[in-house]
């Protein structure tokens, strides 16, 4: 099984590792990725240049085997569109299951995604859920999900896309725009982030 957790990481944090190594265990994912992305279509401000921002993943997954960096969006010119990038792997990865890995704000908002009602014929959607919160969708985003989610997390295994599942993940009140606050106000956001990211941050003056 391929999981495809994209974000900007723009930096990376706990926030995003503790929640990719549960959902790594919980489905059983063999080939766990974190995708970064290249031009974020729905991100009106800028972020910090590809190069650093991949930097920090590397650092940050250094000592962590089972998570691995897919360059492709940031490789290829160009708005980074999810539809595209899953069709790339479908094709590369034949039968075997793909998962995407989304955060409840972003499973809430997949109808404003490109072509966002093909995401389910290139993979299966498991959607990051925070204990105690409740998700809130528009009435088409509700009949879609009621349509393909599954129970049984197990189920994801048996065929390479189509289905979508809740996993409970950690609650960790962090974010990269917080992290970038702290930095600009002179502020270290040790133990938000990997140490390694917290060091490349304050090397090459990033944030401020």
């Amino acid at each position: 099984m391929i999981g495809i957790f994209g974000g900007t990481f723009d930096p990376v944090h706990f926030g995003h590792l503790r929640p990719a190594w549960e959902v790594r265990e919980r489905l059983g994912v063999r080939d766990m990725r974190l995708l970064p992305a290249g031009q974020p279509p729905l991100r009106d401000n800028a972020v910090t240049p590809a190069h650093h921002r991949v930097e920090m993943l590397r650092r940050a997954t250094a000592a962590l085997p089972g998570l691995g960096i897919d360059l492709r969006e940031i490789q290829r010119p160009g708005p980074s569109w999810m539809v595209d990038t899953l069709q790339e792997i479908r094709t590369e990865a034949g039968d075997r299951p793909v998962v995407l890995i989304v955060g409840r704000d972003s499973a809430a908002s997949l109808d404003q995604w490109h072509h966002w009602e093909r995401l389910i014929e290139l993979a299966h959607i498991a959607v990051m859920r925070r204990p105690g919160t409740v998700s809130e969708h528009s009435a088409e985003l509700a009949e879609f999900y009621a349509m393909h989610t599954v129970a049984d997390l197990g189920a994801l295994a048996a065929c390479p896309h189509g289905r979508v599942c809740e996993i409970e993940v950690t609650q960790l009140e962090i974010s990269s725009s917080r992290i970038r606050e702290l930095v600009r106000l002179g502020r270290s956001p040790r133990f938000l982030a990997p140490g390694a990211v917290v060091d490349y941050i304050s090397e090459h003056g990033l944030y401020r």
